[in-house]
């Protein structure tokens, strides 16, 4: 044999073994690392962690709010003046600007009288005090030198005292302006519109030592206290619309943001709106807002609610029980079905019966074959019944969602469970996510045309190597 006969046999054999070795290759991968199925393992998750009907949600245009009483204004007195009548009573309901009660104008008066009477007494020293100093100065003239003096001394006397009595006469102004403010503001009007409560009786009062005389309630038994922060500010606004939905069950109100409070609200340890940071630099201000509803029907005094913007969003869906979102959801002719974990730790077809569905979010009421307590896997081509659940990310064989072959593709039908329409394969010639793939490993990308093109390969491997077989023992025949 020559050499050249030699290198050819040489290169045929190696073209032989590396087909073998790229087929075992794919044999290997398809099989998930030379195991069986049953040792593959597949990543499910808790259907009451999927459940888009969960009984708490805070989106990011919801608001905790607590229902709590309505605003209430101290009416104080002035403690230096005297009560003269009190005219409203306990459950009375008042406008803003009604007159509360009023004060004893006549001692207010009297004040007055005196003050002014005292001004004029201070104008009338100062005017003969002028005359004396006039009188002395003429006859300091006509003095001799030692006379001259004791006449400078009279005079600077007189001039201090008039000094003293102008600043006199200043002050006694200013008291006598607050006095007839006095008098034409003798009585204590409402500063809001509501109810009158805890009024107290002038002995009670003075018995008390305080100077809160009653308080004014807001009509209407109760108002709702949200809380926002500066990062979602541009959303509340007075007079916004908004809808409050309990956290007990499905009842919802519809409302009107009343009033803003821009003053940060303190938070403390249990407070159900702070976040635990003791790091003022790292925490976010909160404010609080306040709701009246159309209605207090089912809201109890301190109850905790969730209050979202109304943004015209639908309502009229009251999800209760079970839902996923659609793309959980596998077809099987007619038949809707999950993967789900059985009793014994293995994936099953798991067939459920499908309800309302909301087109807006993307999910569906699971009438039955599923309850919350059971596990599924969101669905991928290479699943198969058998295969071992689990609930440990690291420990999944069977990658969740590695290719997204969630595909309705094949148009939607309208009526009954026909709009699921996953069926859980992938399709040929599905377009390729260019940027997904720049953020992938090699390894990553060869499981992706693997799993993607992996059964075409093996075929087209397969008429190779016979064909390379062929053609080594052409070769060796040589």
């Amino acid at each position: 044999m020559t050499t050249k006969k030699r290198i050819c046999t040489v290169i045929i054999v190696l073209v032989i073994v590396c087909t073998v070795c790229v087929g075992g290759f794919f044999v290997w991968k398809k099989t998930g690392k030379g195991g069986s199925k049953s040792s593959q393992k597949v990543y499910v998750q808790k259907v009451s962690s999927l459940n888009t009907a969960s009984d708490f949600k805070l989106s990011n245009r919801s608001f905790l709010g607590v229902v709590e009483a309505q605003e209430s204004v101290d009416v104080k007195y002035d403690s230096s003046k005297t009560v003269a009548e009190i005219l409203v009573k306990n459950g009375d309901s008042v406008k803003k600007g009604d007159k509360l009660l009023t004060y004893d104008v006549e001692a207010i008066n009297l004040q007055l009288e005196q003050a002014k009477l005292e001004v004029e007494r201070l104008q009338n020293e100062i005017a003969s005090n002028k005359s004396q100093i006039a009188e002395l100065e003429k006859e300091k003239k006509n003095a001799d030198q030692d006379a001259a003096v004791s006449y400078t001394t009279q005079i600077l006397s007189l001039q201090s005292d008039n000094a003293k009595n102008e600043y006199d006469i200043k002050a006694k102004n200013v008291e006598i302006k607050k006095l007839e403010a006095s008098t034409k503001n003798a009585y204590v009007t409402a500063s809001i519109d509501g109810t009158v409560k805890n009024v107290k009786t002038v002995d009670k009062l003075q018995q008390d030592g305080g100077d809160v005389i009653m308080q004014i309630t807001e009509e209407g038994d109760y108002r709702i206290k949200g809380r926002f922060n500066e990062q979602n500010s541009k959303d509340i606004m007075q007079g916004a619309s908004v809808i409050v939905k309990s956290r007990l069950d499905d009842s919802t109100w519809k409302g009107e943001i009343t009033s803003v409070d821009t003053s940060p609200q303190k938070n403390s340890g249990d407070d159900i709106y702070s976040f635990g940071s003791s790091d003022e630099m790292s925490q976010s201000s909160n404010y609080a807002f306040y709701v009246k509803p159309e209605n207090f029907d089912g809201l109890m005094l301190g109850q905790h609610v969730l209050i979202e913007i109304d943004n015209g969003q639908d309502t009229s869906i009251n999800k209760t029980g079970i839902w996923l979102y659609s793309d959980f959801i596998c077809k099987d002719g007619k038949k809707n079905y999950v993967w789900a974990k059985d009793k014994d730790g293995k994936i099953e077809k798991r067939y459920v019966e499908i309800g309302q569905k909301d087109e807006d979010n993307g999910d569906c009421e699971i009438k039955s074959g599923l309850e919350k307590g059971d596990y599924i896997a969101y669905p991928d081509k290479s699943i198969e019944e058998g295969m071992t659940a689990t609930t440990n990310e690291a420990d999944v064989s069977v990658p969740p969602n590695d290719l997204g072959t969630n595909d309705n593709s094949d148009g939607d039908t309208e009526g009954g469970d026909e709009d699921i329409a996953f069926d859980g394969s992938g399709e040929d010639g599905m377009a390729i996510d260019e940027d997904m793939l720049a953020s992938m490993t090699d390894e990553e990308i060869e499981e992706y045309f693997n799993k993607l093109y992996g059964e075409e390969e093996n075929a087209e491997n397969a008429d190779g190597e016979n064909a390379d077989a062929a053609d080594a023992d052409a070769a060796f025949a040589e």
